[in-house]
């Protein structure tokens, strides 16, 4: 069997750094707001590009913690306009309706599968706060436009990071690259054991340049108090632990490494996966793309799913019902988005991951380029 991810293995491949960092904190005997989260949101500060960081209890946190402070600070009120991708994971929207802002749903570019940069100006109106980017499979989402488009209605750009850990962006002016979680007014990152940067339960992290915008998260993380038994906000039991964050930090020295393999595995399947059925992913700029996930597309995903399956390989669907068809919003349910709604029909991850043997990436590719052998791809 090739797991679509092999978390035994790729944690075993850590070690004995990884056991080393846990026994720190067992034997320091401190376990919440400690000298390993402190550490962690600096190194992890640095090597995104942004002054703060600040550790979270989840991805998800990391988001509503961003929009709640902006309403705490007299920025965004209920009732504002968030723009989103129509093709995002819920966590994102979640956050948005948490706070009881209204998400307003754009297509993805069907190529990218990040929002369509041409369809966000004629979603903006008077009520729009912010656009939120999703940094989708691992790519990069920001471009020129939406940044000109931010300055021009004087909005924010709030970067959904959870999949994009080392993600870079490379600027217009060929002056160099920065790093997805830096490029916006703040950013949202997820820790879950699956991501590039993953620990060994739940875990995020919001980072920014906004020193005052900083200082409200971390308040309001901490039960909405940034003074001991002193409450500001009304806030949220939202904490990265000492145990993640020791884990993170032996995990973030070798991430560029281990998004340099995910790399070469996904150049080794755009180059070897010849079945005229299946549409890859197309990259432009190779340090855009980090792959969290590798995304193909098939017609006849379900049938193609149930034929690796039968052949060994483990294969997931990110994701195969679209926000605006969950019951969760049932108010969505009539709305059409088609773009969005054919890559959700469509779309199907293959195996990926710092593990990966090239064994493995061969027999995928194999199996998939004799898939049109057996099956008819007729509609």
């Amino acid at each position: 069997m090739i797991k679509f991810l092999d978390l035994k293995a790729i944690n075993e491949s850590y070690e004995p750094e990884l056991s080393q960092s846990i026994k720190r904190v067992l034997d320091s005997g401190w376990y919440l707001k400690g000298k390993e989260t402190e550490a962690f949101e600096k190194e992890y500060s640095n090597f995104i590009g942004a002054k703060n960081c600040i550790g979270v209890a989840n991805g998800l946190d990391a988001l509503r913690l961003i929009f709640k402070a902006y309403i705490e600070m007299g920025i965004m009120f209920e009732g504002d306009e968030i723009i989103v991708p129509a093709n995002t994971y819920i966590a994102s929207i979640l956050s948005i309706t948490d706070n009881r802002l209204k998400p307003i749903l754009v297509e993805p570019n069907i190529n990218t599968y990040q929002i369509d940069e041409t369809l966000i100006e004629q979603a903006i109106s008077p009520r729009t706060k912010a656009i939120m980017i999703v940094h989708l499979y691992g790519q990069c989402a920001y471009t020129e436009r939406i940044g000109e488009l931010c300055n021009k209605y004087n909005i924010k750009l709030i970067e959904d990071n959870a999949q994009a850990n080392g993600c870079e962006y490379t600027t217009k002016n060929a002056k160099g690259s920065i790093m997805t979680g830096s490029i916006g007014d703040a950013a949202g990152h997820s820790f879950y054991p699956g991501k590039n940067l993953g620990c060994l339960g739940d875990g995020g992290a919001v980072t920014t340049n906004n020193d005052e915008l900083a200082d409200v998260i971390r308040s309001i993380a901490n039960y909405g108090s940034g003074e001991k038994y002193v409450f500001k906000y009304q806030g949220l039991n939202s904490r990265l632990d000492e145990m993640q964050a020791a884990i993170l930090r032996t995990k973030l020295i070798r991430l560029k490494e281990d998004n340099q393999r995910r790399k070469n595995i996904a150049k080794y399947y755009i180059e070897n996966i010849e079945n005229p059925n299946i549409d890859l992913p197309q990259v432009n700029d190779w340090n855009s793309h980090v792959f969290h996930i590798f995304t193909i597309r098939c017609k006849q995903r379900d049938t193609l799913q149930e034929y690796l399956s039968e052949q060994g390989i483990q294969t997931l669907i990110h994701y195969p019902i679209p926000p605006h068809k969950q019951q969760a919003y049932i108010e969505w349910n009539h709305l059409s988005f088609p773009v969005a709604e054919l890559i959700h029909n469509e779309e199907l991850s293959l195996p990926m991951s710092p593990v990966m043997s090239i064994e493995e990436q061969k027999e995928v590719v194999d199996v998939i380029n004799s898939f049109t052998l057996k099956f008819s791809f007729d509609s």
